[in-house]
């Protein structure tokens, strides 16, 4: 009977650090932008620019 107890409380007590990790993602804005990861893999990098200063030609 004992065991029950403690377990019990271990996952009350593990729901509950769970419970406090979700609310401190979603209150530093971890949920704030769901769709733009999603839709930046739909538009090409931008080109890197070359470097001019290292332009030598014969």
């Amino acid at each position: 009977m004992g065991v029950i107890v403690i377990l019990m409380l271990a996952s009350i007590g593990v729901a509950g650090v769970f419970l406090i990790g979700f609310l401190w993602a979603l209150k530093s804005g971890q949920y704030d932008d769901a769709e733009g990861p999603a839709v930046r893999i739909l538009f090409d990098d931008k080109p890197l620019e070359e470097d001019k200063t290292n332009t030598d030609q014969d």
